[in-house]
């Protein structure tokens, strides 16, 4: 070996000495997280979980998510402490984290932790600002993580934190489940031959997943739906013209979808039809903008007249101000004894890409 090829290899051997454990660091593989949807793993203390703020976390986090025949929480809850935590590495790998703490508890190891990660800049703001309440981390132990910290320096003041943070935490969960929501929805692809229809009939945009089927199609209504292990999924579009605000009401949206239960969706007994069911639970309405549309929102239950059936729905009717027409779009569910929340919230994810 001559001269230069020592050196070269001595060269190499003291870089890769000095370098090992940075490589071994940056090569290291990164895991993907994982878990269920609407899943938020909580870290803390066991006296935090057992005591009165955990019992305001479980009232707001796991209340009643908004009409469905059987209530189901809003999002399930699991609790690690950090010592539990520590002692199966699969449990750094969820999804979707919040960390609660008094930080004027200096042995408790959840107020450890959050410390460690917040740095003294944040403390001091937690210290000096009274609206510094929580804040929000991402990819701390794999990819795609979402970590929510919650902290006060008393238990009081972390039981009104957690009330008041709530709606934008619960945004904020949800916007971190789309990506998910969108690949289990579209998994098989989109069905390009169902959005050609939805488009010539009613001039309307939507991603129909692949496994979705024609069940009706004609020049009032277009009814699609995906029947797998005994869950039957749906949607309807229908166009209608635009007379007056009135159709834009409560009173208007169930109108419309009565008449269409009426007209269109029975079961194999004779005499049936669908309607909606207001008097076991109330139907809800509510304002927002949908694409740019102004749109009336309705939830609520069906139930099919002369059968024994029943289920969740969600309605959207979209204000098309450009062509004086209204857009209704209808996801309902059947799935007899079976968890429905999820299999609504995919409908809803569906029904959020109309476009005129």
């Amino acid at each position: 070996m001559n001269l230069y090829k020592i050196i070269s290899f001595l060269s190499l051997s003291l870089l890769f000495t000095a370098c090992s454990e940075d490589m071994q660091r940056s090569l290291a593989p990164v895991p993907n997280a994982f878990g269920k949807l609407n899943e938020i793993i909580i870290i803390a203390d066991d006296r935090i979980w057992e005591g009165p703020i955990g019992d305001t976390l479980r009232y707001y986090y796991s209340a009643a998510y908004p009409i469905l025949p059987q209530p189901e929480p809003i999002f399930d809850l699991r609790q690690f402490t950090p010592a539990e935590l520590d002692k199966d590495p699969i449990r750094k790998e969820f999804r979707n984290y919040m960390l609660l703490s008094n930080l004027n508890e200096d042995d408790s190891p959840t107020t450890q932790l959050m410390k460690a990660d917040l740095k003294q800049e944040r403390l001091d703001k937690a210290q000096n600002d009274p609206n510094y309440t929580s804040t929000v981390a991402r990819d701390k132990w794999a990819k795609n993580q979402l970590l929510v910290y919650q902290f006060a320096f008393s238990d009081d003041d972390l039981i009104e934190n957690i009330k008041k943070n709530f709606p934008a935490v619960a945004k904020r969960v949800h916007e971190a489940d789309r990506a998910k929501i969108e690949a289990t929805i579209y998994f098989g692809g989109e069905n390009p031959a169902i959005q050609a229809e939805v488009a010539d009939k009613m001039g309307t945009k939507i991603r129909v997943p692949s496994d979705y089927n024609l069940a009706i199609s004609n020049d009032d209504l277009i009814w699609m739906r995906r029947e797998i292990d005994n869950i039957n999924s749906n949607l309807l579009i229908r166009k209608i013209g635009y007379t007056d605000q009135s159709q834009l009401s409560k009173q208007g949206i169930k109108a419309i979808r009565d008449s269409l239960g009426r007209a269109y969706v029975s079961s194999t007994l004779p005499d049936t039809y669908m309607r909606i069911n207001d008097i076991d639970l109330p139907m809800f309405t509510s304002i927002k903008t949908l694409n740019n549309k102004y749109t009336l929102e309705a939830r609520g239950i069906w139930e099919m007249v002369n059968d024994f059936m029943g289920g969740a729905f969600i309605s959207y009717l979209i204000h098309n101000p450009e062509k004086e027409e209204l857009l209704f779009v209808d996801g309902f569910v059947y799935a007899p004894g079976k968890e429905k929340r999820n299999f609504m919230q995919q409908l809803e994810f569906i029904m959020s890409t109309v476009e005129f």
